[in-house]
């Protein structure tokens, strides 16, 4: 089961949530937006925060979700943290040098 970041519990437990996700998912038929596969997540475009958790413009608007499959879902959420400089690499002892 996921875990969900404290302050966004009492959401991803609300009837409305419940209710939005399976009217969203039924629109898109279960089938990933990314890449025409098995859906597994609804996903917030915008990614939810402290600051918008309690705006349903931003939580419960199916213009912020996507259904992704799980692959789709990490690659898009976690694009942020892969490696993105190609001008240094490892020499033969572990050691960061420039290319």
């Amino acid at each position: 089961m996921k875990k969900h970041k404290p302050y966004a519990k009492k959401l991803y437990n609300s009837k409305a949530w419940k209710n939005c996700r399976a009217s969203y998912i039924t629109t898109v038929f279960g089938i990933c937006e990314h890449c025409d596969k098995p859906g597994y997540i609804l996903d917030h475009i915008i990614e939810l925060n402290m600051d918008n958790i309690n705006d349903a413009n931003i939580t419960l608007n199916h213009s912020n979700l996507q259904y992704l499959c799980l692959p789709c879902h990490n690659t898009k959420t976690f694009a942020k943290y892969e490696v993105l400089r190609n001008d240094v690499m490892f020499d033969s002892e572990g050691n960061l040098i420039a290319k």
